[in-house]
């Protein structure tokens, strides 16, 4: 039986009481550390709370007093009207009331307690199937007793499991407002919330932070108005508009966290503009000599992002720019021209990915370019012998390297560079915050204010609500268009029960000197999911093809064995490559025109469309063939329908969007980004729009109310926005 959770309400407490826990607490902060005197709970104001339920309610995120004012409920239950049992409806919750006219333990078919209530029209069964001795005695016989929860159908009649149970009296009047259900964590129950909210909507300082000419011009109601009325709605509103979060006190409250979020991006925009870094200016004599040596052209939209990317770096503040592009747009050259405007004004570049094939990748690239124009670029990973690395920190250190390219490693303590004045982020959104402010540091001196410039690349294609308000502080560059000669991937879809035919096209293909990838999701052996592992297809698949010269990369895998495997099928030495998703981004085979995802089903849009983008890198027709197991559930229908249907990366995203939400498609959970709680970028870009052109307004004819909203919705917390 579970031991039941004591609750503590957040509620006053008697003079005396207060007195005593203030000497206390006095008496304790005197003996403290800096960081325990300084805790969420002694900052931020709660009075007469127990630490038992200060620590759940910073489990979610509440660590001052105005978070339980905007900790929302996620449902309404509406307790303000009683059903006759006899007509109590099904499939949905409802309030009855009765007396108990039996109550026991019984034993079949498992132990349970059973109650049984009736009203005069009706008798209705209570069913816990987990419960406490102290229920058993609450339902004695003759209780009068409101239940909540769905009526359904049992073998005896009608009945409700595990409702909402309370003893009431006669005259105990109803609820005169709809009961809201809120977030919650293990051992705090809603009644604790409940009251703890209550306290906060009348301590605490509702008054609107916004001018009421810009409230009224948005037809929206006051703060308090939209606040109070969410936390105790009247019985008569329509709960459907509730639920959906499109009644106007809930545009009022997204609009509000829109536009916290949208004055913290434009404030930190300015502030970076406020900064100082080296203004790169070009000189054009190596760029140059590189483009005069590759062997095509840029595209209109390469050499438009490459002129903006210029004139930032021509600027005396820090660039941060995002240059995004479908796979295959040609980001990376666009990145080594960039770098070149840095070497020309005697400057160092930095180069990190968050794989070692992708930094590989770039190594080997940015190598082949800058080594013919005589530019040295050191490769710096975490698996390097210790002669290696002491030669690669030397050089970086020295001034003697140009392009550092690496993993996590570049941002290691050891790692000193001589005049770092770029640094290139490759898929940013894998890095946490803190990482890129590791490296952004390298380039900044003690007692110097200047900071280098930084280019993101990302091959996740950002659609337009998430560039408004996610990267609302970056500039961004699109590159829209493919190199010529490209030619789109062919998707098909095959049933796992057509095995036979794909390893026959495989054959073909491989046969008639083409390359082909096997992508399997998982290494070894899962029985919960039970898909094919690499180890299992790769072993298969050396059975099928005898003739084929078959190799195997997955990202455990040492280091130099995994550039030994790569290298070897760039040379053509490997036909068929089985391999695991970390070829997802990086991997450049022009020859390889086939590849095969085995349980496609499993995985989701952006990492599909990414695989799909490893071959289409030549000339030559590619195919990307998704093995699937049915039955199929309905969402990996969906994603399978919509990658088959779809070669734009910014289309794909757009349902990615939809699908998983902002914070897992740009790995936003963990780079410091506040998430949205109430808004759906998917849903309200009207809201957005107005959010973005409010915080403009405000910015520049009304700070202090910017400041004053941007306290009340992050309390600081701002400051962890992206860098």
């Amino acid at each position: 039986m579970p031991r039941a959770v004591k609750k503590h309400a957040v509620s006053a407490s008697p003079p005396a009481a207060r007195a005593k826990r203030a000497t206390s607490t006095k008496r304790t902060e005197s003996n403290a550390s800096p960081a325990t005197a300084a805790s969420p709970q002694a900052s931020y104001g709660f009075t007469g709370v127990q630490k038992a339920t200060l620590d759940k309610l910073t489990r979610l995120g509440i660590t001052r007093p105005f978070d339980l004012v905007l900790h929302l409920p996620l449902r309404y239950d509406d307790e303000t009207h009683v059903y006759p049992i006899s007509d109590a409806p099904s499939a949905h919750d409802v309030l009855v009331e009765g007396r108990v006219v039996e109550c026991d333990v019984k034993f079949r078919p498992r132990r349970q307690l059973v109650c049984h209530i009736e009203d005069g029209t009706g008798v209705l069964t209570l069913r816990f199937l987990n419960f406490y001795p102290s229920q058993a005695k609450q339902l004695a016989s003759g209780s009068l007793v409101r239940a909540f929860g769905e009526v359904r159908h049992g073998f005896f009649g009608p009945e409700m499991v595990h409702p909402r149970v309370k003893t009431v009296r006669d005259e105990t009047p109803l609820a005169k407002a709809l009961t809201p259900v809120y977030p919650t964590t293990a051992g705090l129950g809603q009644e604790t919330l409940r009251r703890s909210i209550e306290r906060a909507l009348k301590e605490c300082d509702l008054a609107d932070t916004l001018p009421l000419a810009t409230i009224a011009a948005l037809r929206l109601p006051r703060f308090d108005e939209a606040v109070r009325f969410l936390h105790n709605p009247p019985p008569d509103v329509v709960l459907d508009d509730l639920q959906a979060r499109e009644h106007p006190a809930w545009r009022r409250i997204k609009f509000d966290e829109l536009l916290a979020q949208q004055l913290s991006m434009r404030m930190h925009y300015t502030k970076r503009k406020a900064a100082d870094a080296p203004a790169l200016r070009p000189q054009r004599t190596l760029t140059q000599r590189l483009l005069s040596s590759l062997p095509f052209a840029l595209t209109r939209a390469q050499q438009r992002a490459l002129d903006e990317v210029e004139r930032d770096l021509a600027q005396p503040y820090p660039m941060q720019r995002l240059l995004q592009g479908d796979v295959g747009s040609g980001k990376t050259i666009i990145a080594a021209l960039a770098g070149l405007q840095a070497i020309e004004n005697g400057s160092q570049v930095a180069i990190m990915a968050p794989t070692e094939i992708l930094a590989e990748q770039h190594y080997r690239k940015f190598s082949g370019w800058l080594a013919a124009i005589g530019l040295n670029v050191t490769w710096i990973a975490g698996g390097l012998r210790k002669r290696d690395k002491q030669d690669a920190l030397h050089s970086i250190a020295s001034g003697t390297t140009h392009v550092a390219v690496g993993t996590h490693a570049l941002f290691e303590d050891e790692v000193q560079f001589a005049n770092l004045a770029l640094a290139i982020v490759d898929e940013q959104h894998r890095f946490g915050v803190h990482q890129r402010l590791a490296l952004r540091m390298k380039g900044t001196r003690p007692g110097q204010r200047s900071q280098p410039h930084q280019l993101m690349m990302s091959a996740t294609p950002i659609p337009r609500t998430l560039a408004m308000s996610y990267y609302a502080d970056l500039d961004v560059s699109v590159i829209d268009e493919l190199p010529p000669g490209r030619t789109p991937v062919a998707t098909r879809l095959v049933a796992d029960t057509r095995r036979d035919e794909v390893v026959q096209r495989v054959r073909d293909a491989c046969m008639t000197g083409s390359q082909a990838y096997w992508v399997c999701p998982l290494i070894e052996e899962s029985e919960t999911l039970q898909l094919k592992t690499a180890l299992e297809t790769y072993e298969s698949v050396q059975a099928a093809f005898p003739e084929l010269r078959v190799g195997l990369i997955h990202g455990r895998l040492k280091s130099d064995d995994k550039t030994a495997v790569m290298a070897a099928f760039q040379r053509g030495e490997i036909q068929l490559l089985v391999a695991t998703t970390v070829i997802e981004v990086g991997v450049d085979v022009a020859n390889a025109s086939l590849m095969i995802i085995e349980h496609a089903e499993r995985m989701g849009l952006s990492q599909l469309h990414q695989l799909r983008g490893r071959v289409g890198r030549g000339a030559a027709h590619s195919t990307c063939i998704l093995l699937y197991q049915n039955p199929l559930t309905p969402t990996a229908r969906e994603r399978l329908k919509i990658i088959y249907e779809n070669t734009d990366g910014f289309e794909v995203a757009r349902h990615d969007l939809r699908i998983r939400g902002p914070g897992e498609l740009l790995g936003a959970r963990q780079s410091g980004v506040p998430m949205l709680r109430f808004a759906d970028l998917a849903l309200d870009l009207d809201i957005l729009d107005a959010a973005r052109d409010t915080a403009e307004r405000l910015l520049r004819d009304d700070p202090d109310a910017a400041h004053a909203h941007l306290a009340r919705w992050l309390g600081g917390r701002h400051e962890l926005l992206k860098v």
